[in-house]
């Protein structure tokens, strides 16, 4: 009687291991779309995976098909009383069959003095290509 149910378990099929995969993703440019003066001077960052890339930079990641790639990008206005805005995305690894671009939008809003609710748009672009 315990002989049956120990012959059905080895019997089952055996989950098959995420395949793992090398994507490469270059954070192509940052481009200030529209500025209603909110101000000049600016920092921007893209991220990847949590790690800062630098513009035109690159990064490697071996990733298991399964996982998600996830892209941040910032813009801060730089004067005494700093603005900033974000936005991020996730890209399923299982969705990069060739090359993929991916545009994220930041809104930056002035908090203070007479422009203050004024905005400036961002364009991040990022380039998503599976390697192997």
């Amino acid at each position: 009687m315990l002989l049956i149910p120990a012959l059905l378990l080895a019997a089952q099929p055996v989950t098959a291991a995420s395949k793992t995969a090398k994507i490469k993703v270059t954070f192509v440019r940052a481009t200030l779309a529209q500025n209603d003066h909110v101000g000049n001077e600016w920092r921007t960052g893209g991220y990847v995976n949590g790690k800062e890339v630098p513009e035109g930079g690159s990064v490697t990641l071996n990733v298991k098909s399964t996982d998600a790639i996830k892209l941040l990008a910032e813009a801060q206005e730089q004067d005494k009383y700093p603005d900033d805005g974000q936005a991020s995305a996730a890209v399923k690894v299982s969705s990069v069959t060739k090359s993929l671009d991916k545009a994220l939008s930041v809104t930056v809003t002035e908090n203070r003095g007479r422009y203050s609710g004024n905005t400036a748009k961002w364009t991040f672009a990022f380039k998503i290509q599976r390697v192997s």
